[in-house]
């Protein structure tokens, strides 16, 4: 029983499935990346902002890496920008017409390049979406527009990283 249960581990060591986020495809010579301000094509003005703290703080919350801020001194560059965003109501009232629920969409372009001017990674339109709800009431009005803004960063963060790191 030992022998087939040996055997059976040795056949499934070999076969070349692994869990997801074990794999980094980067250069074994990359320790640092730098995080530069994100470019915004949008009227959302801090939403580069929110970007790039949310890229921040995924890379270290989930990789090796060290995050500095001085582009000279990191082994790569993360290059990010807000292409568009849309925003527009997906539920109205009945009784005032009014909106009370809405969605953003938000396209961003993402690149990681190594000291070398290699690009190591890109993705020239990645699109995230979310929804919010409007109040009708204007005494109860409370904008949760930013609040919104926020979470795509973390959903974009989070995608980037984990296609980064394995490589899709």
């Amino acid at each position: 029983m030992k022998l087939v249960l040996t055997a059976f581990a040795v056949l499934l060591a070999g076969c070349g499935y692994h869990t997801a986020g074990s794999a980094n495809l980067l250069p074994k010579e990359l320790h640092t990346i730098a995080i530069v301000p994100w470019s915004n094509a949008t009227t959302q003005y801090k939403l580069s902002n929110y970007m790039a703290e949310a890229m921040s703080r995924e890379i270290i919350s989930r990789t090796h890496y060290n995050v500095v801020a001085d582009p000279a001194k990191a082994d790569a560059v993360l290059i990010g920008s807000v292409v568009n965003l849309f925003s527009n109501t997906t539920v109205l009232d009945p009784a005032t017409g009014r909106g009370t629920g809405a969605q953003i969409l938000v396209q961003t372009q993402i690149r990681l390049v190594g000291k070398d001017g290699k690009v190591l990674f890109f993705r020239p339109n990645l699109e995230f979406r979310d929804r919010y709800e409007i109040s009708v009431d204007p005494r109860q009005y409370l904008d949760e527009s930013q609040a919104t803004l926020e979470r795509i960063s973390r959903d974009v963060a989070r995608s980037v990283v984990s296609a980064i790191l394995e490589s899709f």
